[in-house]
């Protein structure tokens, strides 16, 4: 008996000890991928605001460096502006682009309408946030003329974004008279462009930071103080060649470190039509801008339409392999630039009670997509909204009409989805 109960006891042991081999050996495995996933970042992001350059400006004046990258990439006409004349519209103004571009949202959801930058609405995060989400030891950084871009539109260290804070930092340079005197040509913002772009392909070249946003200020300066000029022309070639010093520290890195980096270039607003001085309306010119990149991988939708300036949000939290909750993701104006799109140009209208919905296809015109409906926008206030399926349709539809029931309160807020794309709209009703 003595003997039986011993051999027992000896399986029971070693039954333990593989149990407790086994529940070692999965939180080894478990540490590695977490270690992984917070220090061993190899795709990396550079984008960069060069401020108030038209289209037609890109098109037309010498920028040589946007050239060697739009060469090894592509260069497409964007748009910023939201919905003209819609719900979505926003103005041509800087901070509030900077905004739609860190957000992948117009100015009626991120709420910052000028450049005071009164009370951003951080319920829709920024990249910033998005990233240190996922990455909490990954490294972030902002070269910027300006020092509102990272302590009001990233916020940080604010509750409100909890915290969120940026690794390698050199801004403020504006604050600076004594450094960088005023005046009244504004050489001084030429200046200081030229640190920014330096300390920024210097950190980029040393230290690789996995996001870094870029803003350049003088060329919004000189076409406010000169218009369409020579002056505006010398400011574009001259931004065209800090672009340059930073892409060759991009270069550098790619070629020494086998990482990947994606390289993205734009504006913040275009110009007025008649002499190039001013902006924030909704003229064709004041709406159009540009985005280069590097990328060899843009999509059908980058390559045949006018992207926006809320694209590239998702396209960087694509290549960096961001998971993005799906209530962050159902608000997004902006698709992805490199990711297979299905649809676009989603628009709604409510007459008579009946839904109308229209899109233009651009994948597979058999693809099924979903139609789901909230009667709430709870995500302004910082929560969720439930919604509900009311019917599917292919793709090549490009229209749904259902009749709500009466008595019902109206949609708010519809999303359309299929695997690859999530796009949404704000009704308008009619009634």
């Amino acid at each position: 008996m003595s003997a039986t109960f011993d051999a027992i006891k000896s399986k029971n042991m070693h039954l333990k000890k593989t149990v407790l081999l086994i529940t070692l050996f999965a939180s080894i495995i478990n540490l590695n991928a977490q270690l992984q996933k917070t220090t061993s970042i190899k795709q990396k992001v550079v984008f960069i605001i060069v401020d108030g350059i038209a289209y037609d400006m890109i098109v037309n004046n010498p920028s040589p460096r946007l050239d060697e990258i739009a060469g090894e990439g592509s260069i497409t006409q964007a748009y910023v502006g939201g919905l003209k004349e819609g719900y979505s519209e926003t103005p041509t103004i800087s901070a509030v682009g900077y905004n739609s571009l860190l957000t992948g949202v117009w100015a009626n959801k991120h709420n910052v309408w000028g450049n005071s930058i009164k009370d951003p609405n951080y319920n829709y995060p920024t990249i910033f946030r998005l990233f240190k989400d996922q990455y909490p030891n990954g490294k972030t950084a902002v070269f910027s003329t300006w020092l509102d871009n990272r302590t009001k539109l990233i916020g940080e260290g604010l509750d409100q974004t909890r915290a969120v804070e940026v690794d390698y930092k050199f801004d403020g340079y504006e604050l600076d008279t004594i450094r960088f005197p005023h005046d009244a040509k504004r050489e001084y913002i030429k200046n200081i462009d030229a640190l920014v772009a330096k300390e920024a392909a210097f950190t980029i070249k040393t230290q690789a930071p996995d996001l870094s946003w870029v803003y350049l200020e003088y060329s919004d300066d000189m076409g406010h103080g000169y218009g369409d000029s020579p002056q505006l022309t010398a400011a574009i070639k001259y931004e065209d060649s800090l672009i340059g010093s930073i892409y060759d520290a991009v270069k550098f890195r790619e070629q020494s470190h086998q990482e990947d980096w994606l390289f993205l270039v734009t504006t913040d607003h275009g110009r007025s039509p008649k002499d190039g001085k001013h902006h924030g309306g909704q003229t064709d010119r004041e709406r159009s801008t540009w985005i280069v990149t590097n990328s060899k991988n843009t999509n059908t939708y980058f390559d045949t339409q006018i992207p926006a300036i809320v694209d590239l949000l998702p396209t960087m939290t694509s290549f960096l392999n961001l998971d993005v909750a799906k209530d962050i993701r159902s608000e997004w104006d902006g698709v992805s630039l490199i990711d297979p799109v299905d649809f676009i140009n989603v628009q709604a209208e409510v007459l008579d009670n009946r839904l109308h919905l229209e899109w233009e296809t651009l994948g597979n015109k058999n693809t099924q997509v979903s139609i789901l409906i909230t009667n709430t926008n709870d995500k302004k206030l910082g929560g969720k909204d439930n919604y509900t399926k009311i019917g599917q349709t292919s793709l090549g539809s490009e229209r749904f009409d259902i009749v709500l029931k009466k008595g019902k309160k109206l949609p708010v807020k519809i999303l359309l989805q299929t695997e690859n794309t999530t796009q949404n709209v704000w009704i308008i009703s009619n009634n």
